[in-house]
């Protein structure tokens, strides 16, 4: 397996409209990507700005697929200007 972590750190004038895209996004790549496994979206309880992602995928391959779909390129370059800041992580099971 093949994990995925993101943190986003969201405008904060700009966290209602991002909160569907991403939640979109996350169905979108379990319905249609075999290789998703997992896609969950967490909010901080305190501050809905930050965003934290857990994706599961079956190999680093099956991640470089998700990247490549065209619903994630428009996801990526709606949300471009509503991202203060973005951590990506990405780990192998072992």
């Amino acid at each position: 397996m093949f994990a995925v972590c993101v943190k986003f750190k969201i405008r904060h004038d700009f966290c209602e409209a991002f909160l569907p895209l991403i939640t979109d996004n996350a169905k979108a790549s379990l319905d249609n990507e075999d290789g998703c496994q997992l896609f969950d979206v967490c909010v901080d309880k305190n501050d809905r700005c930050n965003i934290f992602l857990y994706e599961l995928y079956d190999d680093e391959a099956a991640f470089a697929t998700h990247l490549a779909t065209a619903y994630f390129k428009s996801f990526d370059k709606s949300v471009a200007p509503m991202v203060q800041d973005k951590q990506v992580d990405t780990y192998h099971r072992l």
